[in-house]
């Protein structure tokens, strides 16, 4: 394993390097946030693909194709047509409204303060999805040193707590183009073709397996379904995703740059159900499903390339945890805090943002890495992430972009409403049901409607700031929102 070590020791080391390198250029806020918003369409398109296909889409997806067969590849395929809903719909009007969060959209759009209650419940996501990633580590680091999952734990992450502490979105930028690069090399180009021939091709592989091993939607059309909600509308409103938007530094990028990326996801989708089904066929008998990456990468690959394979599953995890960390600060600093701050002592003197940002990252850093330790149950963990996004922000999000008449307490109720039946819903049935979602989003949408239509409509000053903004017409978010009714 010593060449195989080297290579991971290689990649770990330019991770940092280019931490280092990505302080050099994070001179201002909009630099460290959101990368200047001058990515162009090679860099936003790595970059977009890197952030949402992480260790759940990589050891998870080989994991589903181990056990369902090619119809695993719905999870990850959910997700990449969110991208490309995200990227042909919304993703050019986002780009235009030039603020930070999604949050600040929502304030922007409805004129008040909604966007308090929503940075809390999308601070929650964030947070649980940067911790499941972290999580991730302990897995890949356990193959290759056989070390202790707390260690392991401490190790990646705080890696990742480093280089995006130092140079924010460019540092995780540059890195996740890496990542890119080693996941499709690693992945696509070795690990699906050697998988695939070690488990006899296709043919022996339909000759060894269940028919329904082979049938697209053997997965159920249940589960199907669930993915759809949770991981296609996940993806039009996670402030993770978002944030990357922000990254954009046209509207033509966004869009042709996220459907190139939606398009990859699709592809990676597809790689990873064969190879769980290759895995099937070389090992029966797995005790976990989720064993079936690791189990074929080390078995399977020759010196080096079973390295670079590993890497690749780490490089997977980094850029979903790196994304997630920045989205969790940025939330928790402008959305939350800066709020309060204002609130309890107005007038304050000007801060220096970069220092701020670069402060909260460490801050949620480490509570991720603590969180990680302690808690077990991933898939719980994240399931509560998803529910909460989709049951208590999806309405007033696409509502806002979709429908004028919604108003702020539409909104505000919306979230709580929704929020709250997730929570009750998921002590009722089970935290891994599919009921939650499901009620909450009528519960959510239910509201949004009869609060909205009870109420006066947003004020046309607000509707007309908006407008200005969707246009691309106003650079700069206003220093205070218009209040909704004056």
């Amino acid at each position: 394993m010593a060449v195989d070590y080297t290579v991971i020791v290689v990649y770990l080391a330019g991770m940092l390097a280019m931490g280092w390198w990505g302080m050099r250029r994070a001179k201002s806020k909009s630099e460290f946030l959101v990368a200047g918003r001058r990515l162009g369409p090679a860099m936003y398109s790595g970059t977009m693909a890197a952030i949402v296909l992480g260790g759940a889409s990589t050891i998870g997806g080989v994991g589903l194709g181990y056990k369902y067969g090619l119809s695993g590849a719905w999870m990850v395929f959910t997700i990449g047509l969110g991208l490309l809903a995200l990227s042909v719909f919304f993703s050019a009007r986002i780009a235009r409204l030039k603020v930070y969060t999604v949050s600040e959209m929502l304030d922007l759009r409805y004129g008040g303060r909604a966007g308090v209650i929503s940075g809390v419940v999308m601070w929650a996501y964030t947070l649980m999805l940067a911790v499941t990633s972290t999580i991730a580590y302990a897995t890949i680091f356990d193959v290759l040193f056989d070390m202790n999952r707390t260690l392991a734990i401490v190790l990646g992450g705080s890696i990742v707590v480093a280089y995006s502490t130092l140079g924010g979105m460019w540092s995780i930028t540059l890195t996740d183009m890496v990542q890119f690069v080693v996941k499709t090399i690693g992945v696509l180009l070795l690990l699906l073709p050697i998988a695939v021939v070690k488990a006899g091709g296709f043919s022996g592989m339909k000759a060894k397996l269940p028919t329904s091993y082979f049938d697209p939607l053997g997965i159920g059309g249940e589960t199907i379904f669930t993915y759809v909600l949770i991981y296609t509308f996940g993806m039009l409103i996670g402030q993770d995703i978002w944030q990357r938007v922000f990254t954009a530094r046209d509207d033509r990028t966004a869009k042709w740059g996220g459907t190139v990326s939606g398009t990859y996801c699709l592809v990676y989708a597809v790689a990873g159900s064969v190879i769980g089904t290759a895995a099937k066929v070389l090992y029966p008998k797995l005790a976990s499903p989720d064993d079936a990456f690791a189990t074929i990468v080390k078995d399977e690959l020759p010196i080096g390339v079973r390295g670079l394979v590993l890497a690749a599953a780490l490089a997977a995890v980094m850029s979903t945890s790196s994304g997630a960390l920045i989205a969790c600060a940025t939330v928790a600093n402008n959305d939350i805090w800066s709020r309060l701050r204002g609130l309890v002592r107005p007038g304050e003197e000007e801060h220096d943002e970069v220092k701020d940002n670069r402060v909260f990252i460490l801050i949620m850093g480490l509570g991720v890495i603590g969180t990680a330790i302690a808690l077990n149950n991933v898939v719980e963990a994240l399931t509560v992430a998803y529910n909460l996004l989709v049951g208590g922000l999806l309405v007033p999000i696409l509502g806002g972009l979709l429908w004028k008449r919604g108003t702020v307490q539409g909104a505000l109720a919306a979230v709580i409403v929704g929020g709250l039946a997730v929570i009750g819903l998921m002590a009722g049935y089970g935290i891994l049901a599919n009921e939650p979602v499901y009620y909450g989003l009528l519960a959510s949408l239910a509201a949004y409607l009869v609060v909205s239509l009870a109420t006066k409509p947003t004020d046309e000053r607000v509707l007309a700031v908006w407008r200005d903004r969707l246009a691309g017409q106003s650079p700069e978010l206003p220093s205070e929102p218009v209040p909704a009714h004056q």
